[in-house]
């Protein structure tokens, strides 16, 4: 007979603190608050650097932070921590995303990928051409991959901002033409932009992926444990001369989308561990070891219900929409307008980058697809007019985070980056404005047709 005293009712403030918190975390994964809070830090950095402080603003970026383990010493600024350490999380991220995308989303199916890949390229192509027709000198053409990549965040939080009655399809489509723009862009960083090559770095980077691949051959679920090698991996592309940032894509592709083997399915395990839980709990003589025991293999259990890619990317997210990019931003982002020297070659540089991303990303997008369509070769899903094909290419167009750190390995004179920075910031705010603009009419029209229906 159980002696165990019924469970009582929480405290109101209690449910009313859990109810909070669930709204607060709805609320955080809204992909139009993490636009605004890049949004934010973009303002503020463009504030501070033209204001009376304007001076704290570089000197506070470039002061050196020194990080130790016994004889080993590295001191880097403190941008440099932001651009090639924090980044790297996010391209973490960006590469569990495509890892995802390539196993159960929408370039998982051939026939579903063949469409957003089209639009892709043209996205790339066109704004490419566009800049280099431009731009012709090979100093400044050296920024033409700059207007070719898309904000996530940005573009899909815009999207958002119109509301559900966009189609479920046209929000796929946007999606999977950003995670393949930023494929194109890690691709581009890699080959374009990378340094003379230093085969050694490639062997210490190698070391950090064997060491990853023995702890998941071995079954190590906790995330915790990769740190090391993912520093490692880290580490050996920057002595070999490749950007830094690109092992978070290396070890985001390396995850798996499947749960870690135990030797008993979760769930099973979950019922049987409560049962010893409870069981410990009616006799008080109960060995607190095993108690102890128990608790933490339930906890292997919870953790191990969800696939190590869903579970890792779902406790980054936070830290990189609202951590993470805002801190790219601020970082980046501030222009000193009044000592911007707009000369002719920056001019150049400035106009191509902007037109790029304003005019020539949505030319690409539309025109790439209109011809797969009308060649045969691919079709719109369902749901997604031409007029909703136009929103995505117009917020294609977006492309703040992926454009500005493209923009600072493209350009070492400070001129032509500056240039570039503004161009992107410009390009990307008409790109947005005509894209919400376009959109708030598409879903006008789309509300007044199910109304006289």
């Amino acid at each position: 007979m159980d002696h165990r005293p019924p469970p009582r009712d929480l405290p109101r403030a209690h449910v009313l603190a859990q109810q909070a918190l669930a709204t607060l975390q709805r609320f955080l994964h809204v992909e139009a608050v993490s636009g605004g809070v890049l949004l934010a830090g973009a303002v503020a950095a463009l504030i501070w650097a033209n204001s009376p402080l304007a001076d704290s603003y570089h000197s506070f970026w470039h002061q050196q932070v020194s990080i130790q383990f016994g004889e080993f010493a590295l001191s880097r600024s403190l941008h440099f921590w932001i651009n090639e350490a924090l980044m790297t999380i996010f391209f973490l991220v960006v590469g569990m995303e495509i890892r995802r995308e390539l196993h159960e989303g929408a370039l998982s199916r051939f026939d579903q990928a063949v469409l957003p890949v089209v639009a892709a390229a043209g996205g790339v192509i066109v704004p490419a051409l566009i800049y280099l027709g431009i731009n012709g000198d090979p100093v400044h053409g050296q920024g033409w991959a700059v207007p070719t990549a898309t904000d996530i965040a940005f573009a899909v939080g815009a999207l958002a901002l119109l509301g559900r009655s966009i189609p479920v399809n046209l929000r796929v489509f946007l999606l999977a033409l950003a995670i393949i723009d930023d494929i194109i862009a890690v691709l581009i960083i890699a080959f374009v932009y990378s340094g003379g090559l230093d085969w050694s770095g490639f062997v210490v980077a190698s070391i950090g992926l064997l060491m990853v691949l023995g702890l998941q051959r071995i079954g190590i679920g906790s995330a915790f444990a990769y740190v090391l090698p993912g520093a490692i991996v880290w580490t050996g592309f920057m002595i070999a001369g490749a950007h830094p940032t690109l092992a978070g894509v290396v070890l985001g592709l390396m995850t798996p989308v499947r749960p870690m083997p135990l030797r008993e399915p979760p769930l099973q395990m979950i019922s049987r561990v409560v049962g010893a839980l409870r069981a410990g709990d009616a006799a008080s003589t109960e060995d607190t070891r095993r108690l102890e025991m128990s608790r933490r293999k339930l906890l292997i259990a919870h953790r191990e219900m969800l696939p190590p890619v869903v579970r890792v990317q779902t406790a980054l997210h936070g830290w990189v929409a609202y951590g993470i990019m805002p801190l790219f931003a601020l970082a980046n982002a501030g222009i000193k307008l009044s000592r911007t020297d707009l000369g002719t070659s920056a001019q150049a540089v400035m106009l191509g980058v902007g037109l790029a991303l304003a005019l020539g990303k949505p030319i690409g997008v539309i025109g790439a697809t209109w011809l797969a369509v009308k060649l045969g070769r691919c079709r719109l899903a369902p749901g997604v007019s031409w007029s909703g094909v136009c929103i995505v290419g117009l917020l294609a167009g977006i492309g703040f985070t992926m454009s500005i750190f493209i923009a600072m390995l493209a350009f070492s004179d400070e001129t032509l980056l500056n240039a570039a920075k503004l161009g992107v910031l410009l390009g990307s705010l008409v790109a947005a404005v005509l894209g919400l603009a376009w959109g708030a009419a598409y879903v006008w029209r789309l509300r007044k047709e199910t109304v006289t229906r």
